[in-house]
């Protein structure tokens, strides 16, 4: 499998989903059919976790060095946690959003495909390189399904709707997100004593990748602290995103993008 074949793969994968989730929502009161349905969407998964395993014996490196790279990750890791948690609370709105934001991020790539060679620098032939990136990208596909929570929380508060057990299920998500990103600020640091001799430097990636994590850190503390509080939680899980995604690649179009050793490159 190569970048050429990218372009089959996309409409493949974004075929079974739509597929999928139009006869999910058609037969969610019948089993045999919405079975039927559920295999589709796992179908697009696999068509996209196939092109990505041989993708990556074709470029004999990791496919984690360019922002298009990850953001193939990304929609197979987001596209997972939404079959998971619809099946473990049968919130079929979730998956929903889970394979639309991955379907966004495969069409993103279609359209702004970068170049993809062979080669890694120095600082990325590292063992901690797959682990570092792998965990950080798991960690924003879980943290963005809490920041829809958040999302769909503000709307029921805003119009004086119950909003049940949404805090709750927040929660539950955001602690396993949070835990895989600080096991990426770890890795990352590793990482970064073995490429250029430091821990941590205040790279304006380094900042922003901690500012997210302490973001995340303030929602737990409020929930801890604060447990009848209902605004602020969600307000901060919702920011709390918009700071992960100035992170994720926001921060390549900030003024200090050019002293920093972290952005992506094609």
């Amino acid at each position: 499998m190569t970048w050429q074949d990218y372009p089959l793969i996309t409409f493949l994968t974004i075929g079974l989903w739509a597929i999928g989730l139009i006869m999910l929502y058609l037969t969610l009161e019948n089993p045999k059919l919405r079975l039927v349905s559920e295999i589709i969407v796992m179908g697009g998964i696999a068509v996209l976790l196939y092109f990505t395993i041989f993708f990556w014996m074709d470029l004999d490196r990791p496919p984690f060095r360019t922002l298009a790279e990850t953001r193939l990750w990304y929609s197979i890791f987001m596209a997972m946690i939404g079959v998971i948690i619809y099946y473990r609370w049968r919130l079929p709105w979730m998956l929903l959003y889970s394979i639309g934001i991955s379907a966004l991020f495969i069409y993103i790539n279609y359209k702004n495909p970068d170049t993809y060679d062979k080669t890694l620098m120095p600082a990325l032939q590292s063992p901690w390189f797959i682990p570092h990136v792998i965990v950080y990208i798991f960690a924003y596909a879980l943290l963005a399904a809490s920041s829809l929570i958040a999302v769909k929380g503000l709307y029921y508060i805003y119009t004086k709707k119950p909003i049940k057990n949404t805090l709750q299920f927040a929660d539950n998500i955001v602690y396993i997100g949070f835990a895989f990103l600080t096991f990426g600020l770890l890795f990352g640091a590793l990482w970064a004593k073995e490429a250029w001799g430091h821990y941590w430097t205040w790279d304006p990636k380094e900042t922003w990748a901690f500012l997210t994590w302490l973001m995340y850190l303030i929602y737990i503390h409020i929930r801890y602290r604060h447990k009848k509080q209902v605004k602020a939680p969600l307000w901060t899980l919702a920011l709390a995103f918009v700071i992960l995604l100035v992170c994720w690649f926001g921060v390549n179009y900030l003024p200090t993008a050019s002293e920093s050793v972290h952005t992506y490159t094609s």
